[in-house]
């Protein structure tokens, strides 16, 4: 079975898919479940992290899918303690090695931690993976706008992705005007909402969904596509896992995107990337 979602070009030349499976906060047992029924769905694009704690049963769920791993796209991320040029490599081995996977398509800084000043230092670490063939493509996450010039001005590296907070009720307009200007693909973790800001909920997005006869979180996921994001929403369930994915053969309005974006609560609703990291 092929990928049901579109890919989104990236600057090193791989293709990401628009939209795949987040996995926090699961554990190996859940992860290796659900990413075995996700990828046999038609997800091709997986979602981990060093600090979720569940890269082995990641891993394990891609190999019970029986899809060859050239058809996947699996991201992962480090923390902080890996940020240094030197120190990224080591970070890759020990995903990789959890992953169970010779190479890794996108590899992620996931906070730049401002406070330890290394984050330009581990963005050139994951430049250097890229040059030898362990990475398809380079990236951040949760990075503003301000931490990306700062990079940009100091090593001329720009990363494929940024992965971002991001949802109709947080919608990024400032990170995301920088990443289109430089080529960057924004990527929206917590894409439903998440802890406070559900959107699921909001009068205009029932609206929607009854309208079109789908779920609201169909319509929100359609929101991020037509605004041509990438985005993982999380799901452990079979049914809503297939759901999240058939969201390409119908459309909002212009008018339909502007209202959900209208829900946009500011900045102030993300987690402060200048102080929260690990």
């Amino acid at each position: 079975m092929t990928s049901l979602a579109p890919t989104l070009p990236l600057l090193r030349g791989a293709a990401i898919p628009q939209v795949g499976l987040g996995t926090w906060p699961m554990d190996d047992a859940e992860s290796e479940r659900v990413v075995a029924d996700a990828v046999q769905a038609g997800y091709r694009l997986v979602d981990t992290a060093e600090n979720y704690r569940n890269e082995r049963g990641v891993g394990r769920g891609l190999r019970a899918s029986g899809v060859p791993r050239e058809e996947l796209f699996v991201t992962t991320k480090f923390n902080e303690q890996w940020h240094g040029v030197d120190l990224v490599e080591k970070a890759f081995r020990e995903s990789a090695d959890r992953l169970g996977l010779d190479y890794i398509d996108l590899l992620l800084v996931h906070w730049p931690n401002p406070q330890r000043d290394r984050y330009v230092e581990a963005v050139q670490g994951l430049a250097r993976l890229l040059e030898d063939g362990r990475l398809r493509a380079i990236g951040t996450s949760n990075f503003k706008p301000s931490h990306l010039e700062r990079i940009r001005q100091e090593t001329g590296i720009v990363p494929d992705v940024n992965q971002v907070q991001l949802s109709p009720a947080l919608t990024r307009d400032a990170a995301r005007a920088y990443h289109r200007e430089h080529g960057i693909v924004t990527q929206s973790w917590s894409p439903l909402g998440g802890q406070g800001t559900d959107v699921l909920h909001e009068p205009v997005v029932k609206e929607l969904a009854e309208r079109c006869g789908r779920t609201p979180a169909q319509i929100v996921v359609r929101w991020h596509v037509q605004l041509g994001l990438a985005t993982v929403p999380k799901s452990s369930d079979p049914q809503r896992l297939r759901q999240n994915l058939e969201v390409f053969d119908f459309e909002l309005t212009a008018e339909d995107v502007a209202a959900l974006s209208a829900l946009d609560q500011g900045e102030a609703a993300a987690a402060d990337s200048d102080e929260f990291g690990h």
